[in-house]
């Protein structure tokens, strides 16, 4: 529900700068130097320096200093929906920052970044397609062209759901609706559930501002009906004739619930939030025959529900909000079952309580508390409830039957692996689909049936440049932390990789708002590791890989725990030949971003290189600024630093931009989106200027400023090839794997 799953000619920028010249000191009260690019014919490239114009904050009494407080645009709301409005000034900043980092690290990489490209474009099934999904008389499924960046939403017969020779009806055009666009992204595109009319909602700019539009399926004719500042989630009525969507408020907060009914032009407010701390969204129960209206913030949920086919709905409430207590709801043999952590079940219980009395006091427990069994989601079927479990740090299946109780698991072998329910359409069957993978397996998609309990495999991602799961091994090492407590680490290399400490090590970690990063299969990776880099994943603390707990134990007052278990993670793979100290790229984004400036902070000394994308960086500020979109809603996650003066000294302690120091940090590439309402693009910005202030002879330091794009980088499955292109290539650089790229840093200390 929250979000954090970011050599030319001389430019001379006269907006900031008194005049063009070589770098020199830059006192804090200059206004007339501000950023510096000196580009000679003979000479390295400098980097901007961004002019420092102190502003000082009081509060908790505390004081401190923001000297770019200035590249945060005062109008950013309207940045967010019109980039084009952005100051001037900030505008030339970054686009300095842009051709600086063009110029020292993409210029030099472009033959590879065209290999990387081509390689992970070659493993990549362009004219790929999901599994059709049956929907009474249709099966729906998405697919893509040859050369198309975005999907195809079509639907063919039922009957001729797996036949190839039967052509299907295209519903929605994503290559054709994003034809031009600098910036294109859907939302929930959903047909009616009479399967006449198709919604939309479509984001042409990343800032998350959703426009859903309605047609007509038979037709292609739309509908006078269209919808603003949405946040893309929405759902149909059950008689086709009403749609029910989540509005985005001006500070990018889904806030309120509306009702449209088609062809009044007129929207009725269904239900609004009053706590700034706490997100909306809605959904269908599992049986379809309710709408739910889902609130809440991190630890603290809400869930309304009315019946599917009501117009001008009467809400239900199912239980009051009570702080830290969390649930959500699916209904299942007439009842309510409910996934809640009431009662201090940390891992999380399972109850279950009657549809027309559904409060705490009614509720009965189905599935008990099991410390370290994390019960992660439920699935309800006509005669089976299914549950995703993690233990031991892995995901499993468990199956239950209505008429018994009877259980059983899905099995399976690797040492570690990912797994997912995909919840289809229909409610009255008996064949439940899942996917999985590991990082060496590609995806499978199965249909089990729950009473045979026989698989069949309805697809197997293919590689067209071809992939050999054997020439991989894929491990599960616990590495101790600083504590005693160990961190499960996954593990992906070439069999004839030597763990001797060789051979590179990239180390990714996450480690924030309980989101585990999974086990999975990612061909992009695949690239870095046939070129003897050893790829890990450290399920660190603030995490749910080892239970709720886990997560629990890294966050608030609790949060070093995360950076102290990411660092001990890569001295004990260093110590156990996996890599080697200074040969160690960090690799996170957005609160896994914080994580490499912790990281960095911490021990500059184990990492080559720094990949932080769309960082989360200036935690101590945007903690502090109740305007931005997640600030409330975030507060249990970090601590609220405006009211309580221990949240402040924590958050202080491991802010990165808070803690830049003269350290020997390793080459960083730092990437931000300029449209991005989750990480804002100031944030990156502000820390690479610090850095080059603070530690002017170490790094250095790239930032790249995506200015058509928000939080998740380029649109399109192909431009973000390109992306992740840039950063293997700034990885396989601080390597040493290349020399085309100078690391060697070109600027003079910043007094």
């Amino acid at each position: 529900m929250t979000f954090r799953n970011r050599l030319a000619s001389a430019i001379c920028l006269t907006a900031l700068l008194g005049a063009c010249s070589a770098p020199s000191s830059t006192p804090d009260s200059s206004a007339s130097s501000s950023t510096v690019e000196n580009q000679q014919t003979d000479m390295k490239p400098t980097p901007p320096i961004a002019e420092r114009r102190p502003v000082t904050i009081e509060q908790l009494g505390r004081t401190r200093t923001d000297p770019y407080s200035w590249i945060r645009d005062d109008n950013w709301q309207e940045v967010m929906k019109d980039p084009s409005v952005l100051k001037q000034d900030i505008r030339d900043y970054l686009e300095a920052e842009n051709a600086y980092t063009k110029t020292v690290l993409e210029d030099p990489t472009v033959e590879l970044r065209d290999e990387l490209f081509k390689e992970m474009r070659g493993r990549i099934k362009e004219d790929d397609s999901s599994v059709p999904a049956i929907d009474g008389p249709y099966a729906y499924y998405t697919f893509y062209r040859t050369g198309g960046e975005y999907g195809v939403l079509a639907r063919k017969p039922a009957e001729s759901a797996f036949d190839a020779a039967v052509e299907p009806e295209i519903l929605f055009d994503g290559d054709e609706a994003g034809k031009g666009l600098a910036y294109f992204d859907t939302g929930e595109i959903q047909h009616s559930p009479d399967h006449t009319l198709l919604a939309s909602a479509i984001d042409d700019k990343g800032s998350e501002f959703y426009t859903i539009s309605i047609k007509n399926i038979e037709t292609g004719e739309a509908l006078e009906d269209v919808i603003e500042n949405t946040t893309g989630d929405f759902v149909w009525g059950k008689n086709s004739d009403v749609i029910f969507w989540v509005k985005r408020d001006e500070n990018g907060r889904p806030s309120a619930v509306y009702q449209r009914i088609l062809g009044s032009g007129t929207d009725t407010l269904i239900y609004e939030e009053q706590d700034a701390g706490f997100f909306v969204n809605i959904d269908y129960s599992d049986s379809n025959e309710f709408i739910l209206i889902e609130t809440g913030g991190h630890t603290t949920s809400e869930v309304y529900f009315f019946p599917a086919d009501a117009t001008d709905p009467e809400l239900q409430l199912v239980a009051p909000r009570e702080t830290d207590v969390q649930y959500s709801v699916s209904d299942f043999d007439g009842e309510f079952y409910i996934l809640t952590n009431a009662d201090d079940a940390v891992d999380f219980k399972i109850v279950k309580a009657p549809t027309d009395a559904p409060g705490r006091e009614n509720w009965e427990t189905v599935i008990p508390h099991r410390p370290g069994t994390l019960v992660l989601g439920l699935e309800a079927f006509a005669d089976h409830l299914v549950r995703m479990e993690r233990q031991d740090s892995l995901p499993r299946l468990v199956i239950r039957e209505r008429e018994t109780g009877d259980e059983h698991s899905i099995s399976f072998p690797e040492a570690a692996y990912s797994l997912g329910m995909e919840s289809g359409y229909e409610y009255n069957t008996t064949t439940l689909r899942f996917d999985y993978a590991s990082p060496a397996t590609p995806d499978q998609v199965y249909d089990y049936d729950m009473v045979t309990r026989e698989r069949t495999l309805r697809k197997t991602r293919e590689v067209p440049s071809g992939h050999n799961p054997e020439d991989y091994v894929v491990e599960r090492v616990m590495a101790p932390s600083f504590d005693g407590e160990t961190v499960p680490v996954t593990i992906l290399r070439r069999k004839d990789t030597p763990v001797d400490g060789t051979a590179p090590l990239l180390l990714y970690g996450y480690g924030s708002y309980g989101i585990t990063i999974a086990a999975d299969f990612r061909t992009t990776r695949l690239s870095l590791v046939d070129r003897g880099f050893i790829y890990a994943t450290a399920h660190i603390r603030g995490s749910m890989a080892k239970g709720y707990q886990w997560y629990l134990d890294g966050k608030l007052e609790k949060k070093e725990n995360t950076f102290k278990d990411y660092v001990a993670a890569g001295r004990y793979l260093v110590g156990e030949g996996y890599g080697s100290a200074g040969n160690v790229v960090g690799m996170g984004g957005s609160a896994g971003g914080l994580l490499m400036g912790a990281a960095a902070n911490l021990d500059p000394e184990l990492f080559a290189g720094i990949i932080a994308a769309v960082p989360f960086v200036d935690v101590l500020t945007t903690m502090s600024d109740e305007e931005l979109p997640l600030t409330p809603p975030e507060w249990p996650e970090w601590g609220n630093p405006i009211t309580t003066e221990a949240d402040y000294d924590t958050i202080l302690a491991y802010s990165p931009i808070d803690q830049v120091t003269t350290k020997p940090y390793p080459a960083m590439l730092i990437t931000g989106g300029l449209t991005d309402p989750r990480v804002t693009y100031w944030e990156p910005a502000k820390w690479a200027a610090k850095l080059r202030h603070e530690a002017p002879e170490a790094g250095p330091y790239f930032l790249r400023i995506n200015m058509d794009a928000g939080h998740g980088g380029a649109s399109g499955r192909l431009e973000g090839l390109k992306e992740a292109a840039i950063e293997y290539a700034f990885a396989l650089a601080a390597v040493g794997k290349i020399n085309t790229v100078d690391l060697t840093v070109a600027t003079e200390p910043v007094e």
